[in-house]
Order: structure tokens, then C-alpha cells, then sequence
């Protein structure tokens, strides 16, 4: 049976006693009533990896023992999706925990000109990707930045491979026959998609033109499937 995985930013190789934030003691203690002894597991989504035994019971300071630790390295391939915020968050939220399940590393909420509500609360969106990472069993957090706007991006980010996927009818290459750089970011746009001075100015910037398929999918949906592609080629 594995054993309960917990996220603490500040738990790292050199720990041999380690005190456990607050929520954590709370939820080991309290909410699954382990005793000293018992043993979980901890992550600090950067790709340490620490089995634990509890050293001292307390629902606020609970104290562990590092037993082991191993250190994953980074993922091989840097994938970024860059996405407008939406009108309802709760499909935002549901992105970032389907994102990071599939191994998504940076995400970039936008600011596009069509975009409608521009209200982003990070703390909840961090511990949504904190959640979704300890469900899927990974040791790595997807990096996750504050909403920009679209030029801005334009002029900031390094990517040596650079996707756009959007409606309007033109030149696009079918997503399935791209091969992926180790370092590629897609621009996902907003609901009723990108205008086409956005779309001209991508492809000025060296943004690839990408078709997502034959049918026209919600703002997230278009999300989620490009994060597959780019997650598992």
C-alpha cells in the first residue's frame, strides 16, 4: 500500500529531523490519526523524494525522521503552455490540475485582448498544482506564473520551439506531425480565440501556426490536448 505523500517546500537531504508544516501535522495526526513510528512519504516539487517515520505526535508541530532520500532529476523536456484566463475559473483550475497530471512543467495564465476576466488567485491555483502533482505521484511542480499579457510574453520568453494554436482559417500544421524541441511553448487563446492582430504578431515573433483537429474546442479542452502532445512525444 503506498504510503501518504505530502508536499514541504523545505524538506531537503540534509534533514535528518524534520518538522512538518502546520497543515501537514493537522492532516497526518488528526485527519488520519497515524502514531509515532508510522511512515510517509514527502516531496518538496523539486525532486526530492523522502520516506519518513513519524519521530513525535503533534497536530500542529508534528516531528519525522528522514529515512531516505532520492533526488529525480528534471524532466528531460521543458513544456510550456501558455493559456487565457477564462470566465469561469473552475475550468481554469480544471486545466492546471489536468496540466500538471500529464507532466506539464511551466504554465503561463495570459492576458489577451479578448480575454474577459482577468482575476487569477495564485495561492489557490499553487495548491491546486500541489494537489493535482501529490495525486498523480510526481516530485516535480509545474512552475506557475502570474497572468501576463500576450505582447509581453511576446518579448520574454526563451522557448527555442514556439506554437500557436488558434481558428481562424489559414496555414496550420496538424499538431500529431510536429516534432518537439526539448525547450517548446504553445499559446492557447482565449474564448473567441486570438485576434488576428494577436495571430499576425505570433507568427512576426516566430510562433508556428498548430491545428489542434478537425473541431472547435473550449478554451481548456484545447489546452488539455495540446499539454498531452507535448507531454508524452
Amino acid at each position: 500500500m503506498a504510503l501518504p505523500f505530502f508536499y514541504e517546500s523545505t524538506v531537503a537531504a540534509s534533514s535528518s529531523l524534520f518538522e512538518l508544516s502546520e497543515e501537514t501535522s493537522k492532516h497526518c495526526i488528526q485527519v488520519l490519526r497515524m502514531k509515532t513510528g508510522e511512515r510517509i512519504q514527502l516531496t518538496n516539487g523539486k525532486g526530492g523524494l523522502y520516506t519518513a517515520s513519524i519521530a513525535h505526535e503533534d497536530k500542529k508541530h508534528c516531528t519525522v525522521n528522514i529515512e531516505s532520500a532520492k533526488q529525480y532529476p528534471a524532466p528531460e523536456k521543458k513544456t510550456t503552455i501558455a493559456v487565457s484566463l477564462l470566465k469561469n475559473a473552475s475550468r481554469f483550475e480544471w486545466f492546471l490540475e489536468k496540466a500538471t497530471e500529464v507532466g506539464i512543467t511551466e504554465i503561463i495564465p495570459l492576458i489577451c485582448s479578448r480575454t474577459e476576466h482577468t482575476r487569477f488567485r495564485f495561492e489557490r491555483m499553487q495548491q491546486i498544482l500541489i494537489s493535482a502533482m501529490l495525486q498523480s505521484q510526481q516530485s516535480w511542480l509545474p512552475v506557475l506564473h502570474e497572468p501576463i499579457k500576450l505582447q509581453t510574453l511576446f518579448e520574454a520568453h526563451s522557448a527555442t520551439q514556439k506554437l500557436i494554436a488558434h481558428c481562424e482559417e489559414d496555414v496550420k500544421t496538424p499538431i500529431h506531425s510536429i516534432s518537439f524541441n526539448e525547450s517548446v511553448l504553445m499559446l492557447i487563446g482565449p474564448e473567441g480565440d486570438f485576434t488576428p492582430e494577436e495571430i499576425r504578431l505570433a507568427i512576426h515573433h516566430a510562433y508556428q501556426p498548430v491545428s489542434l483537429g478537425n473541431t472547435r474546442l473550449r478554451t481548456e479542452t484545447a489546452a488539455i490536448v495540446a499539454s498531452t502532445f507535448l507531454s508524452i512525444r
